[in-house]
């Protein structure tokens, strides 16, 4: 990457610091805005930061640079920032050391966290989206961050949604009147249901141990990277009502999955 003169924030990301610089004052607010933006962030900092991201002006289009490596180009401000911020999911998880993630979306009903475990195009950040709408508290649309006694914390980045377009689009949970959630939570529902674009609500509920395999499967991390997964999804299901199947319109699927969810307050 060429130096060149640039400027720049500080987010304070779980176990890391994340640098984030760009050569444009309209970028770099961009990118404050979409990338953790309910995470705390400083002007400066003189510790050295264990992540760089950098978006940078090369010929008419927009560099996107991890740690000084090239990983995309884009044509808009728009494009730019939903490539840093997928850009900055990877290097997160790479660098987790207190939390372990699984791929799911995850807000707040009841002061329970709700999961929907699921690997990408299974519609979890639709499903995370009319949630929202109905009241439930944003913790992610990609990934849920499991601590070592099962709660779940929020991964504070926009909503990507597709809205039947095969182009995703940035969405805060604010444009939806939602908010991120502020503390951690004990799961009291998980619900691994696939979209089905011809099919309708049908699931069944599933033991704890099958619950703990199913985030195993939908988790970044190889099992020998961190054992002790285990036993943090073991207590993370411990209290929860568990079920899998498949859903169709997603306002069906977030009627009955409120409809679950109070059932088991």
């Amino acid at each position: 990457m060429k130096a060149r003169s640039s400027i720049e924030f500080v987010i304070d990301a779980f176990d890391c610091k994340v640098s984030v610089r760009s050569d444009s004052e309209a970028t770099l607010e961009c990118l404050n805005q979409f990338l953790l933006p309910a995470l705390p962030r400083s002007a400066v900092s003189r510790e050295p930061a264990e992540i760089a991201i950098s978006v940078l002006s090369e010929k008419e289009k927009l560099a996107i640079f991890v740690d000084g490596v090239q990983v995309s180009f884009a044509n808009t401000l728009q494009d730019a920032a939903l490539g840093a911020v997928k850009a900055l999911d990877e290097a997160i998880v790479r660098k987790l050391k207190r939390l372990r993630p699984v791929h799911a979306g995850a807000v707040v009903l009841h002061r329970k966290a709700l999961l929907v475990p699921g690997s990408s195009r299974a519609g979890k950040s639709s499903l995370v989206a009319e949630l929202l709408s109905r009241g439930a508290a944003h913790l992610s649309d990609e990934y849920a961050l499991v601590d070592q006694d099962g709660r779940v914390h929020a991964y504070p980045r926009p909503l990507l949604l597709r809205n039947g377009s095969p182009k995703q689009t940035l969405v805060l949970p604010a444009e939806l009147k939602a908010s991120y959630a502020s503390e951690a939570a004990p799961v009291g529902t998980i619900v691994a249901v696939e979209y089905a674009p011809e099919g309708s609500w049908k699931i069944e509920r599933i033991s704890h141990g099958e619950a703990v395999m199913l985030l195993l499967r939908n988790t970044p991390h190889e099992m020998g990277e961190a054992p002790e997964m285990i036993d943090f999804f073991t207590r993370c299901v411990a209290g929860a009502d568990c079920y899998a199947g498949t859903r169709g319109d997603v306002v069906e699927a977030a009627d009955r999955i409120l409809e679950l969810v109070g059932d088991s307050k």
